[in-house]
């Protein structure tokens, strides 16, 4: 029996300088096997378009609904991890939408409670629809993203300077909220609602996705180094106050304790930049 790298092909394809601001990466996923190969996809707090050829793929959403995917559907911003099905024959190529990217294409910002959308339904006419055929007639997986590029340039609008200072906000110890409310001399409720329409989730989401995202990059590091992981040394880096609370994170995100996370690396997949 072939193993699951022979016949399940996936990688990242990077974005030009040009559009560093819009997209973090292109990521393409097929399967050449007899089988149906069911992954798992970790949250990102992106909205990812998830453009289908060949067979047609699948996706369970949390309330465990299947959902198919045909030709083109949004997704996001991705907050909990979901299972997704690729048929023999099936194709996906992903692009992932930074910060309020898809905000600046669209107008809004879809939100992960909501089920996927056709893009079309996002504008007034079916461009998308169109989009996709153009992308069926190529076969190299980085001409089609070429064509995505091409396809998004005129519709891309200026970042305004509020949702500029919170894509940039580095700082750990501060409150981006009230910070930002101070230095633009706007109130503390006016950016906060400016956030969650212009991302689709709020400072104190992303915040305690950030601390979870820290968690699993060290779990990773440290189990392919020295094989084992000191669950206190996590809780200690990553500002947790207890194991409780880490292992609540884990349940929230992806459904998953941390030691089961371990042993499943293998059929999850990342989509964030990091």
């Amino acid at each position: 029996m072939a193993s699951d790298e022979q016949t399940y092909h996936n990688y990242r394809l990077p974005v030009p300088p040009e559009f560093e601001a819009i997209f973090s990466h292109f990521y393409f996923a097929e399967n050449d096997s007899a089988a149906p190969l069911t992954k798992t996809l970790l949250p990102s707090f992106q909205t990812i378009m998830v453009f289908n050829f060949g067979s047609k793929a699948s996706l369970v959403s949390r309330a465990q609904t299947e959902i198919e995917i045909s030709r083109c559907i949004v997704l996001g911003p991705i907050k909990c991890a979901f299972d997704y099905t690729l048929p023999p024959g099936a194709q996906i190529l992903v692009a992932n939408f930074k910060a309020d990217a898809f905000y600046r294409f669209f107008g809004k910002a879809f939100l992960s409670d909501h089920l996927p959308i056709n893009p079309d339904e996002a504008v007034e006419e079916n461009c998308f629809t169109y989009l996709w055929h153009q992308l069926d007639k190529i076969d190299s997986v980085e001409q089609k993203v070429d064509c995505i590029l091409d396809f998004c340039r005129p519709y891309v609008r200026s970042q305004s300077a509020t949702s500029a200072l919170l894509t940039n906000f580095k700082s750990g110890s501060l409150n981006p909220i009230k910070s930002i409310a101070d230095e633009t001399g706007q109130t503390e409720r006016n950016i906060q609602l400016m956030h969650k329409k212009h991302f689709g989730y709020s400072a104190k989401e992303i915040n305690r996705y950030q601390r979870f995202e820290k968690a699993i990059g060290l779990i990773q590091q440290i189990a392919s180094t020295t094989g084992s992981v000191d669950w206190f040394e996590i809780i200690d880096e990553c500002g947790y106050y207890d194991q409780s609370q880490l292992i609540h994170d884990f349940k929230h995100f992806i459904n998953l304790s941390p030691k089961n996370f371990l042993k499943f690396q293998q059929d999850i997949c990342q989509a964030s930049a990091e």
